[in-house]
């Protein structure tokens, strides 16, 4: 089969096309699926440029995030037929089962039928996305309806689904947005606020849509300094979850004054340590999400269709920044 093969680490020329062996069924509760659209994410460019999670399986393929359909399962699968066509988020991660890729192998239990009404690419766009700010916000902090909640970057790929999680949850949304058309982006998603960061200090911002009390939660999507100002823009044994590692030049001083409770989310780590109910639970929430679809409560935007050829542009154009929503590469 045909596959996106990663040579070695580097820039996005280290990905090349490349005929590899097509993956069989070796476990009777296993799936072969054709990929019809695999999704782009940022840690797909820190796996390129910095190294894989399975350095000693170069080369890899990446490509966490997969849609396709159903082409063989194993004797004891019961979830699927032939034909189906399911969503998934699946290795990627170094090995050489990534989604760039006209095939995949994968446990039943990690696949999800496609919700009517969203084709291959929104389908194949999602599962990364989604599971983190559904861990994030629900699992991490614990958001339920009523609650004000703020949302670093909004228009980016996990943010632009955050909103709409807590919009679907009867939350009031904040969001931070770079530009004039990202706001009318996240005006668009369901954001009450947006707030555009360049322009005005989003923590005078905050306060001043809260009547000075501060948002219930907050995610931060971007880190550094930006995860540091936001501790005073959450009210007092309010939460802050954030996706990156904080670093040690953060000052904590507000954060405990006020009784904050942090979280850091990393949706990779149950499959890497291989936590069986932990990636259960991820299925779960993908299934939540495709009831949310067919309600018409949530979408993904596609900002841009690749060819499969076209893996190392996908990384160039994500690297450069600033973009709204997902990239996706389709699979002929």
């Amino acid at each position: 089969m045909k596959a996106i093969v990663m040579t070695s680490v580097g820039d996005p020329d280290v990905l090349v096309m490349d005929e590899v062996e097509k993956p069989a069924i070796t476990e009777p509760d296993q799936i072969l699926v054709r990929l019809k659209a695999a999704g782009i994410n940022p840690v797909d460019t820190k796996l390129r440029s910095r190294g894989t999670y399975y350095p000693e399986q170069m080369p890899a393929i990446l490509g966490c995030d997969g849609a396709g359909v159903v082409e063989a399962v194993g004797d004891a699968v019961s979830r699927f037929k032939v034909g189906d066509g399911v969503w998934f988020f699946h290795s990627g991660m170094g090995d050489r089962h990534g989604n760039y890729a006209e095939y995949t192998v994968l446990s039943e239990r990690r696949a999800v039928n496609i919700p009517q009404g969203v084709d291959y690419p929104q389908a194949a766009a999602a599962p990364l996305v989604l599971i983190t700010a559904w861990e994030a916000l629900y699992d991490r902090a614990g958001m339920k309806q009523g609650q004000t909640v703020l949302i670093h970057a909004g228009a980016g790929g996990v943010g632009h689904v955050a909103i709409q999680l807590a919009r679907a949850a009867g939350c009031r949304v904040l969001t931070t947005v770079g530009s004039a058309e990202k706001a009318d982006f996240v005006k668009a998603l369901g954001a009450d606020v947006s707030i555009p960061y360049h322009d005005e200090d989003f923590v005078e911002a905050v306060l001043r849509h809260t009547d000075g009390k501060g948002v219930d939660i907050a995610f931060d999507t971007v880190g550094g300094k930006t995860f540091e100002r936001t501790f005073a823009a959450v009210k007092p044994y309010g939460d802050i979850v954030s996706l990156l590692q904080p670093g040690p030049e953060i000052d904590w001083k507000i954060a405990r004054m006020r009784n904050l409770r942090i979280s850091l989310e990393l949706m990779l780590s149950p499959p890497y340590y291989n936590w069986t109910e932990a990636q259960d639970h991820q299925t779960w929430i993908l299934e939540q999400c495709a009831a949310l679809f067919a309600a018409g409560q949530l979408c993904v935007h596609v900002a841009k269709e690749l060819a499969l050829s076209e893996a190392a542009e996908a990384h160039r154009l994500i690297e450069q920044g600033g973009m709204s929503g997902k990239l996706v590469l389709l699979i002929p």
